[in-house]
């Protein structure tokens, strides 16, 4: 039997006094879409910092492909296959937007650290980017600065960026945050395409997005997992209606 995409075990994060993650246990397997939810405050994004590395927990162990993890830079977790987005859009806005995917691609495509090699000469290299560009519906806006993009585009180009660099476990941090319904759409869409055979996690608010996409959902709530399950069970079970889902779901009618 294969180890998860992605398993945590006993994982805590104190700050001074606060104990802000409360002793996690989570298994994500291969190619799962897994939502995270839970009220503000819940502890989500201090998860999503604890699994890439940007915080050392107070205890326990992340595992990707059961390899622990512990001790590692977030560009050497990303190196071994994990990839993340953040809550506010991370692009490059004077450069391109075929320059920006093309900067992701450059690790993934052996470049490193020549100094000597003339990216733009790369056939391979610009290929690349231009079929990321197109499997995220901006290949039509690849000579455009990044800055100029509307948002939701901008969002799809740093989810463009996030898979560039080929990772098989993806993490996106409230990918519909402030859109629109016809926004929402479109990028719910997009991830539905681009991670397709991928091992999607992410944090979202919007229960339309998080019941489409998600095969499991955990809710977190004051850093605890009340319940993880398929999206009918966790939206039918009652701890999960009185600490957060009712409320949530009322929220958006």
């Amino acid at each position: 039997m294969s180890a998860p995409a992605l398993e945590l075990t006993g994982l805590k994060k104190s700050f001074g006094k606060a104990e802000i993650i409360r002793g996690i246990d989570l298994s994500i397997g291969k190619a799962e879409r897994h939502a995270i939810i839970g009220p503000n405050g819940a502890g989500k994004s201090t998860l999503f910092n604890l699994i890439t590395a940007r915080f050392p927990p107070t205890a326990g162990t992340v595992k990707l492909h059961g390899e622990d993890l512990a001790g590692l830079e977030p560009y050497q977790i990303n190196r071994k296959g994990l990839s993340r987005s953040f809550q506010i859009t991370n692009i490059f806005p004077k450069m391109s937007v075929f320059e920006n995917v093309r900067c992701a691609l450059l690790w993934a495509q052996g470049y490193k650290y020549s100094f000597w090699n003339l990216v733009s000469r790369s056939r391979g290299l610009n290929e690349g980017a231009d079929a990321i560009l197109e499997q995220i519906n901006l290949l039509e806006r690849r000579d455009v600065a990044a800055g100029l993009l509307s948002y939701a585009e901008q969002r799809a180009l740093e989810i463009g960026i996030t898979i560039a660099g080929g990772a098989d476990v993806i993490m996106l941090d409230e990918p519909t945050a402030g859109m629109s319904h016809s926004e929402t759409d479109y990028i719910t869409d997009l991830i539905l395409k681009v991670t397709a055979g991928k091992t999607l996690i992410m944090v979202e608010h919007d229960m339309g997005v998080v019941f489409g996409l998600a095969d499991r959902i955990s809710v977190l709530v004051y850093g605890e997992i009340i319940a993880t399950n398929t999206p009918e069970l966790v939206r039918a079970d009652p701890k999960v209606q009185e600490a957060y889902l009712g409320a949530a779901l009322e929220a958006e009618h």
